[in-house]
């Protein structure tokens, strides 16, 4: 290996080096993906010119694109990228003569492997969102009670358990009335965030 390693020139060394390192990163994220432990910190380089991050209604779904790799300027597509090309810069090198050409193919392979990888998160979000309800578009106007004492004017929250298409979820909610007690009937009449409704008592809104 040693003998290996130092008939290596100086640019297939660093190539080797990069490509590894690459490779053990992308093992280690990986392995944090399946084992759920992944939870989306990926350096994203690409700012927002606004500075405004406005995660209300269609755009959570667009944060959430970002966190899993759909972001073009990643740390995760950035080893994606190095993958591609450093392996096949190793692989060719001896098949393709000239450096720029190795170098371009490479960098094309490159390129391509981090395309791929973003649509394939794309196409495994958009599974993943046909079976997720979207409470942005779906709470409004739905029914349900109260599971937890709900505090008046918005000094706190309680919990409310709200049938959304068929099928029952709890949130945290508050409200601007006041106190609804354990049990009582509500509704929603706005989506504070992604897991806080604002509710009101059903009967006040029964003309």
């Amino acid at each position: 290996m040693i003998e290996w390693w130092n008939s290596l020139s100086v640019v297939m060394k660093v190539l080797w080096a990069v490509t590894l390192s690459a490779s053990l990163i992308f093992v280690i994220q990986s392995i944090l993906t399946f084992i759920g432990a992944d939870s989306g910190g990926d350096f994203d380089l690409d700012t927002d010119v606004s500075g405004d991050i406005d995660v209300s209604a269609g755009d959570a779904s667009q944060a959430a694109g970002h966190a899993s790799g759909l972001g073009l300027l990643t740390f995760r597509n950035l080893v994606n990228f190095l993958l591609g090309f450093g392996w096949s810069a190793i692989l060719l090198k001896d098949s393709i003569d000239s450096t720029a050409a190795l170098l371009v193919v490479s960098i094309v392979i490159g390129v391509a492997l981090v395309f791929l990888v973003m649509m394939l998160f794309k196409w495994l979000s958009s599974m993943q969102e046909t079976g997720n309800i979207n409470v942005f578009r779906s709470a409004v106007g739905c029914e349900g009670k109260v599971y937890l004492k709900i505090p008046a004017a918005r000094a706190g929250t309680g919990k409310v358990q709200i049938t959304i298409n068929n099928a029952v979820r709890e949130y945290e909610a508050v409200t601007d009335g006041d106190d609804l007690p354990t049990g009582a009937a509500v509704r929603v009449v706005e989506v504070v965030s992604a897991d806080t409704l604002l509710v009101e008592p059903l009967e006040t809104l029964i003309v």
